[in-house]
């Protein structure tokens, strides 16, 4: 995978690239979009906690598929208030830490989802790398 950063155009905001290029015979892997919803049915209060259980089920489900978040091309993440854009961000950035291909990133504030008690939901997409 290739991050996608034109000198040309303002820096990304944090911690994510303009876009990302997947690798030669990669397949590609979408998930579903993911809620804080942690194993046992609990719900955190927190963003960053909810985010942090969501990012975690997408280690699950890369893992499932044969990638990494080394392998992710793009996320998607939807809040339901600005409030919510730091706890969000600070689990984002933490879930990346280590990658050194930055993946495209999109952040949208939605009314809600499907129980009110829920204030982030996180997709991705990735590349499952070609197997030699």
């Amino acid at each position: 995978m290739k991050s996608l950063i034109p000198l040309t155009i303002a820096p990304p905001f944090a911690r994510y690239a303009h876009g990302a290029v997947s690798a030669s015979g990669a397949r590609i892997l979408v998930t579903s979009g993911q809620l804080g919803l942690a194993a046992d049915g609990t719900v955190p209060d927190s963003t960053e906690a909810q985010a942090t259980i969501c990012f975690a089920n997408i280690d699950a489900i890369l893992a499932e598929g044969g990638a990494s978040r080394a392998d992710v091309l793009r996320i998607n993440a939807f809040v339901t208030d600005r409030a919510h854009m730091a706890g969000y961000m600070a689990a984002r950035d933490a879930w990346l830490a280590e990658v050194t291909s930055l993946p495209a990133s999109t952040l949208v504030i939605v009314s809600g989802f499907t129980r009110p008690e829920f204030t982030v939901e996180i997709e991705v997409t990735a590349q499952v790398p070609a197997v030699t």
